[in-house]
């Protein structure tokens, strides 16, 4: 685990090793244990090393081939290394250390970027090819780590982060205005462009090759995509169940190879505790960690956002050496300013109280595992997929999921809040830009809706490729930012794979009620209708039985979320204030304020629930101070 950066002129000018040394300087917190240089003529590529697997300084990077022909800058794990360096040894390959980055380099060696199709983890890496004066760049299936990267017309800069490349002179401070509308409407990016004019993040399960000479940068080309679908032949339940078990069990245990100590978030869910329920059979006493909240001012709703109990029962059940953090109102205007720094642009749901557990975790492993992942491939978040069950065609679906994933700000009022620079973005649809998620896929071009179970299927795959996206990149940087390594074990490509071809009778219960109800409750029944469609994750559900509290197993599905829709209205009411009703306030720059504070006052005043896009607003305020300050951009 660490962080890379790299620049490549592709009009063949010398890079600059001081750049270069600038650009790794601005991720020292991905990778306090080591930095590494390669400079020679148009490239030069960064690392910063977080030591995890093989801490000798044979895992020093950029690590060159023997022939000197490949120099490799990566980032994450392969967790089936030891694997393939086996396969690679019966090839004739001889290698000097034992770090998953010497076995990456060789298996592109012998296969070339096909190599990329035989790893299993987390990675984004850049390779230089000596001989064929071409650089490539690639990033793991599902976006685990992150990988951006800047253009401008005659040389390539890219790096683990976007602070890396606005470290060059090249890279300007200027936002896209697009950016604004497409954040304010999903709370989220669904494409490769980001919140900055002209930087790019490499979509997950791509890779691109960018030749000497290049005067346009190539499309990034897909070599894996999600695929949802229902199986050829469906099984028996319980073979379904034996092949869950087995393949969690066994991703669980690749995931915790290592040379340094292994820790578990537990949250007091089922995914996080199921994976310590495992991890804990191969490392006893492994150290947990829990973040609560403060209930005091707490209300409705909200008064069951404190997971510690249950936390506290499954670590006295596995046995973990269990620690422990409480945030109250405060804690979250204390870390916005360091928050935004490491998140950068801001993307899904609240995040800080991730920031607070990758801290606490921080101070006693340098590896943590995560349950991200579960929901989304097993299918967590019914009253989702269930807004759109129901189709006569594929606009009606994609109208009714696209409207339903309105998180922000209603399209009714985006015309008047974005007044200032509607200008440059009224000509956008966001119908448009939900629909590109399809027609960018490898197998979802044709969104066909003629059975419920297909509109689910579509669904899956829209959540797995942005908002899953969204919570993997927050993850990777606010963990990396106390120098951290999260692990997800869901995300282990066999399970994934099967996963994808459960049938959706095994993952959500009550379907062919919901089918009957949205026929006959339409309308001001909805909320009645909703409220009977939290099942979920049936098969998950059976299999994580055998290992945690059937208490944990039958509850409901709940987000790692602090009360701040009451601590918005009290607590923390004069921060909200301060932040957002003045004049002051750097997003007015691009917002109308008169129209945007109308709707942070619905909040305080008790008449709508808009605690989302005061944390959006709030989230996009510290963006604003910290990377583009007044009379930039």
């Amino acid at each position: 685990m660490c962080g890379i950066t790299g620049i490549f002129n592709t009009n063949g000018q010398p890079a600059s090793a001081v750049l270069l040394r600038r650009m790794t300087d601005t991720i020292v917190h991905r990778g306090p244990d080591g930095e590494g240089y390669y400079v020679e003529g148009p490239v030069a590529l960064g690392h910063r090393r977080l030591a995890i697997i093989d801490l000798s300084p044979a895992g020093h990077q950029p690590m060159m081939s023997p022939d000197g022909r490949f120099v490799l800058t990566f980032n994450g794990e392969v967790y089936n290394f030891q694997t393939l360096r086996l396969e690679l040894e019966s090839l004739g390959h001889a290698f000097h250390s034992r770090t998953d980055t010497e076995v990456v380099l060789h298996a592109y060696i012998q296969w070339g970027p096909a190599a990329i199709h035989r790893l299993n983890g987390m990675f984004a890496l850049a390779i230089w090819d000596a001989r064929e004066q071409t650089l490539f760049l690639a990033r793991d299936r599902y976006g685990i780590k992150p990988l951006y990267y800047h253009w401008s017309g005659q040389t390539l800069l890219f790096g683990s982060e976007m602070k890396a490349l606005l470290a060059h002179p090249a890279c300007k401070r200027q936002l896209r205005p697009e950016g604004l509308l497409e954040y304010l409407t999903f709370q989220n990016f669904l494409g490769q462009q980001t919140l900055l004019e002209d930087i790019e993040v490499l979509p997950p399960g791509c890779w691109m090759t960018v030749p000497l000479e290049a005067q346009t940068l190539p499309t990034p080309q897909p070599y894996w995509d999600f695929h949802f679908r229902e199986p050829s032949q469906v099984l028996p339940e319980a073979e379904y169940l034996e092949e869950l078990d087995r393949l969690f069990q066994q991703a669980v245990s690749r995931q915790l190879v290592s040379d340094v100590p292994v820790g578990a978030f537990l949250s007091g869910g089922m995914d996080s505790g199921s994976i310590t329920a495992i991890a804990a059979r191969q490392i006893p006493y492994i150290q947990s960690f829990t973040v609560g909240f403060d209930l005091h001012s707490a209300t409705g709703l909200e008064m069951g956002f404190d997971e510690r109990q249950r936390a506290e029962l499954m670590s006295y059940r596995f046995k973990t050496e269990h620690y422990e953090m409480v945030l109250k109102a405060g804690d979250m205007q204390r870390a916005m300013a360091a928050l935004a720094w490491h998140m950068e642009e801001p993307r899904v749901g609240q995040s800080y109280p991730n920031f607070y557990a990758s801290r606490l975790a921080s101070k006693f492993v340098k590896v943590c595992l995560s349950g991200a992942g579960g929901d989304e491939l097993f299918a967590g978040y019914p009253w989702r997929y269930y807004r759109a069950v129901v189709n006569e065609s594929k606009a009606d679906y994609l109208a009714k999921y696209h409207d339903f994933w309105q998180r922000l700000i209603p399209q009714s009022a985006m015309a008047n809040v974005l007044g200032p620079i509607w200008s440059q973005v009224g000509h956008l649809r966001s119908q448009d830009l939900f629909e590109s998620v399809f027609s960018r896929s490898m197998h979802y071009h044709a969104v066909d809706v003629r059975r419920p179970e297909e509109s689910i299927h579509h669904s899956l795959y829209f959540e797995a490729k942005t908002f899953l996206h969204g919570l993997l990149l927050m993850e990777d940087k606010l963990s990396m930012a106390h120098s951290l390594e999260t692990r997800v074990p869901f995300l282990d490509n066999d399970l994934v794979d099967f996963a994808m071809q459960v049938p959706i009778h095994l993952k959500l219960g009550n379907l062919a009620e919901v089918v009957r109800l949205n026929e006959n409750e339409p309308g001001s029944k909805t909320d009645r209708y909703f409220a009977r469609t939290r099942d979920g994750k049936l098969l998950l559900r059976k299999v994580m039985q055998r290992y945690i509290p059937e208490s944990i197993t039958d509850a409901e599905k709940q987000g790692f979320s602090a009360p701040d829709a009451s601590w918005f209205r009290g607590e923390s009411m004069e921060y909200v204030r301060g932040s957002l009703l003045t004049g002051k306030a750097r997003i007015y720059d691009y917002l109308d304020p008169v129209a945007t504070q109308a709707l942070i006052l619905d909040h305080l005043e008790g008449r709508e629930n808009r605690r989302l896009l005061i944390w959006s607003l709030l989230s996009l305020e510290a963006f604003l101070s910290q990377f583009l300050p007044v009379g930039v951009g």
